[in-house]
């Protein structure tokens, strides 16, 4: 009698003790990130406890994170299934949501020094706005891009703008058939700042088209942008100072129907 009694009793310890009860934890860290309205900095600070918790973030919080941050944008992105597997991973897509990642010189675009990157206070993608990043033959695809984020810059009069976005499915977009189909050449020395993969220099590959510098307030030819073997969109550009009468025009065109603020 008493060896059932202490079997019983110890039963719960032994499940711990294996990891069996892992699910109720993963239950309990999302009741409590959604009492916190998904805090990211306490999400990267869980992720970065143990192995564990990087797991569970990758398995779990950090697709739940983009979805209820952004559950229309999302929904574009996954076909409306939020269990839609995410090319590049959830946990790559969530940074390109809150993290701009700064700008430095590159092939066809020169900073004195570089600009380092942060976390965004707020973000705003716009897939109107990604329409004027893709030729004419390839505006079927869906892209959400990002007002850019102003950083100051060394000398001169213009302000950095660094912006960034996300391919619907780019294996099978028209773009990626453009890329190919151009034979152009992944970037040596560049790596995308939210999943590490390859990049294409859209300015390499002439398929900037000049839409793009009038969406984001820049002179033609003062940008380049690149996009990732996952879709992932990063750039610079030189932003030109807009006059008070020019702000109005822009605040009264702008439609914020398609857009996410993160």
């Amino acid at each position: 009698m008493n060896t059932n009694r202490r079997l019983r009793f110890n039963q719960p310890s032994r499940l711990l003790s294996s990891g069996e009860s892992g699910i109720e934890n993963e239950r309990v860290l999302v009741l409590v990130f959604e009492s916190i309205s998904w805090n990211i900095h306490t999400l990267c600070a869980i992720a970065s406890l143990s192995r564990r918790f990087c797991a569970i973030a990758r398995r779990i919080l950090w697709r739940r994170l983009c979805v209820n941050r952004a559950p229309g944008m999302v929904a574009a992105l996954s076909g409306a299934d939020p269990s839609w597997r995410i090319d590049g991973g959830w946990h790559a897509l969530a940074k390109l949501m809150f993290f701009c990642g700064g700008g430095e010189s590159t092939r066809y675009f020169n900073l004195s020094q570089p600009s380092l990157g942060h976390f965004a206070c707020e973000s705003r993608f716009s897939k109107t706005s990604g329409r004027f990043f893709l030729p004419k033959n390839c505006r079927r695809d869906l892209l959400y891009i990002s007002d850019p984020c102003e950083h100051h810059a060394v000398g001169g009069d213009e302000h950095l703008g660094v912006f960034r976005g996300v391919f619907r499915e780019f294996m099978r977009s028209k773009t990626r058939e453009c890329l190919v189909r151009r034979q152009a050449a992944l970037e040596e020395k560049v790596r995308c700042p939210y999943c590490g993969g390859r990049v294409w220099s859209m300015t390499a590959a002439r398929l900037v088209p000049k839409s793009a510098a009038r969406r984001l307030g820049s002179r033609e030819g003062g940008l380049e942008f690149f996009v990732c073997v996952n879709g992932h969109l990063h750039g610079t550009c030189w932003l030109i100072p807009l006059s008070s009468s020019d702000e109005e025009e822009n605040g009264e065109e702008e439609d914020n129907s398609d857009g996410s603020v993160i």
